[in-house]
């Protein structure tokens, strides 16, 4: 179990994090200050209804090869799952987000990206679609939903998107996989914001957050070792 600190004590976090950063590897640690640097929530996916572990294990490897730290996952009638293979353990350093307490939980996903101050853009085509080079990025954060392998977004999701952007085909079928759209688009996305003036990037106190995420993941026994931590402000 994992020790809470409260989340407006800034400092005790800093604090926390550099006492954990003496239990890895210095080399590591400046692995993920230089990656966390990159890392971004200004595009964020959702996965509706996503069945095949393949693809959402594809899904999640390309996020963070790409730097994009949310997944929001919609379980209506499927279960998300992951294949440990394929994901190369690319969720271990993912923000993944669950909905799957109600019947249907496509609208209380779209309800929360939104009050996170999010549009909604439906990836599918669309009569006011735009391609995905076409979508303007500077009228603030996205939250890309991408649906079912057989059937794609659900009439609810499209019912409350904001915009649609679909990727160009010039073959014969219809649709890309799943995971490929998912890498299509956020490919050109993320290129996009990071040679604009847009600030793409986390906060610093987002960055800490997710740096104590990151040291608790990769650390044996990281509860006992905060305990320890704790203890010692506690004798001073």
């Amino acid at each position: 179990m994992k020790l809470n600190i409260d989340p407006t004590d800034k400092e005790l976090r800093k604090r926390l994090i550099d006492y954990l950063s003496q239990f890895i590897y210095d080399r590591r640690y400046q692995l993920f200050r230089s990656i966390i640097c990159n890392r971004t929530r200004y595009v964020t996916v959702v996965l509706e209804d996503i069945y095949q572990a393949q693809n959402a294990s594809a899904t999640l490897r390309t996020c963070d090869c790409l730097g994009v730290q949310d997944i929001h996952i919609i379980e209506n009638r499927n279960k998300f799952s992951v294949d440990s293979e394929v994901d190369m353990g690319a969720s271990k350093w993912l923000t993944l987000r669950r909905y799957n307490k109600l019947e249907n939980n496509t609208l209380e996903a779209i309800n929360a990206l939104r009050e996170k101050g999010y549009r909604i853009v439906a990836t599918t085509p669309h009569d006011n679609d735009c391609t995905i080079r076409e979508l303007d990025l500077s009228k603030g954060k996205v939250a890309l939903l991408f649906g079912t392998e057989l059937t794609g977004l659900s009439e609810l999701a499209l019912k409350n998107a904001d915009e649609y952007v679909r990727i160009p085909m010039f073959g014969f079928t219809e649709s890309y996989n799943i995971s490929v759209s998912v890498a299509l688009t956020l490919y050109e996305l993320t290129n996009r914001i990071r040679s604009s003036e847009i600030n793409y990037r986390l906060s610093p106190d987002e960055q800490d957050k997710l740096m104590l995420q990151w040291l608790r993941a990769s650390i044996r026994n990281s509860s006992l070792i905060e305990k320890r931590f704790f203890n010692e402000l506690k004798m001073h």
